[in-house]
């Protein structure tokens, strides 16, 4: 995906001048003193005649670097890895970068806390939103910029690695394992991930859409139970949003406690804290197979339109409520619009501000936003309006002034007032 220009939230991350198309990461991580070391080999397009570009890239020891197969003088600092190719990349032109690097990977500090690698107990966590991918390996980290993947990633053979995509080998040689993942589906850098220790591997259900499970032992009964209703959720959002946009979908529970569960593309990642043996966050489950479609499938093209993740998202905790013999969506539309109104009212949803990316209100308000556009339009138009949304954009980039036109074309009234009320007034709209 060509991206336009640095994001207006977070113009530190990200680079202009070219896009990619795929990355090959090929890392070895050593438990014991938590080091990484890894090849990345990239494949871009220029945009423009490139003397020099950059990447995205955290403290690493820098080994060599090569365009095109030959050496390219570089530097890194400050988050960033410019590099000097031996001859200026022509507008257009495709070309390949490889970064040899090692070192023990450091979380990306942020105004959410620390992002990306997490070294834990015998493994590793990865949970990069919306900045944390150069935790680990070097990337054009803008949500607009997409690309497939291929991570293969060797550790200790007692250990279980999950990333994106599917596992197409594992190999053992000696007490190390390499284990080989390919999403071939476009997916920005925020949301490639690694996962890594001592998990038990599960299916939840077989088919047309494999449905895995990373679980730490001790947690396996419970986590299994309470993924248990996640293949009718599959099902039913197939039939509201349209096919599955991936090949499969994994979840991971870390023997860790997380604040709240994180979306990868194709996978989610909860804690151990998310699991009850009760199914008491099985909206969470919902929300985060959403963001398979929404965030995930659909990417905003920058982060001003995060209530394209997180409202259809948390609108999709009220559908699958409602849908799977729980509250109808309409009271949980009615307690939130309680909650809000007793909140401050100074938050645009369409454009909260970097500091309020995610700000519960984003969530909240950005359902029901979708409610109220439901309830103006009818079901009918609504579902027909979601699919449209999906299939359209499948593995793209979205805005939301290409959502309120849609919309609009699914409407037999104006909706602008309502799109105005909802999302540009800070003002909570009856």
């Amino acid at each position: 995906m060509n991206t336009k220009g640095p994001d207006p939230y977070l113009p530190g991350h990200g680079n202009i001048g070219y896009r990619t198309t795929h990355y090959d990461l090929d890392l070895h991580y050593r438990t014991g003193p938590g080091r990484l070391s890894g090849r990345a080999t990239i494949s871009a397009t220029a945009d423009r005649v490139l003397a020099e570009f950059s990447l995205d890239l955290g403290m690493f020891q820098i080994d060599k670097v090569f365009v095109e197969g030959a050496a390219a003088r570089f530097s890194h600092r400050a988050g960033k890895l410019r590099i000097r190719p031996t001859t200026p990349i022509s507008a257009g032109a495709p070309f390949t970068v490889t970064v040899r690097y090692g070192g023990v990977p450091r979380p990306i500090p942020s105004r959410w806390g620390d992002l990306g690698w997490e070294r834990i107990d015998d493994g590793a966590l990865v949970a990069s939103q919306p900045t944390g991918a150069p935790s680990w390996f070097p990337c054009n980290d803008h949500p607009a910029d997409k690309a497939t993947y291929r991570i293969a990633l060797t550790t200790k053979s007692r250990l279980t690695v999950v990333a994106n995509g599917t596992l197409v080998s594992r190999r053992t040689t000696g007490n190390t394992t390499t284990w080989v993942y390919e999403q071939p589906a476009p997916m920005p850098s925020y949301l490639a991930t690694v996962q890594i220790g001592r998990y038990r591997l599960v299916d939840l259900v077989a088919g047309a859409i494999p449905q895995r499970a990373a679980v730490p032992p001790r947690l396996l009964t419970a986590a299994t139970h309470d993924l248990g209703r996640q293949p009718e959720m599959m099902a039913l959002f197939e039939r509201l949003f349209g096919p599955y946009p991936f090949s499969d979908y994994a979840v991971v529970v870390v023997d860790e406690t997380l604040d709240v569960p994180v979306e990868a593309h194709g996978l989610s990642i909860f804690g151990a804290n998310h699991i009850d043996g009760r199914r008491g966050f099985e909206r969470l489950v919902a929300h985060e197979l959403a963001h398979q479609w929404f965030g995930n499938s659909l990417t905003v093209a920058d982060w001003r339109h995060i209530w394209l993740n997180e409202g259809f998202a948390k609108y999709a905790e009220w559908l699958w409520s409602e849908l799977s013999g729980g509250e109808p969506a309409q009271a949980h539309a009615a307690r939130s619009r309680a909650l809000l109104a007793a909140l401050p009212q100074d938050l645009r949803v369409a454009d909260p501000g970097v500091r309020r990316m995610f700000d519960d209100r984003v969530y909240q308000r950005g359902a029901l936003t979708l409610h109220a556009l439901r309830a103006a339009i009818g079901d009918t138009s609504f579902f027909a309006l979601l699919r449209e949304w999906a299939r359209v954009h499948q593995h793209g980039t979205v805005t939301t002034e290409e959502f309120t036109a849609l919309a609009q074309r699914h409407s037999a009234r104006p909706l602008g007032e309502l799109f105005a009320a909802w999302l540009y007034e800070p003002a909570l709209p009856a």
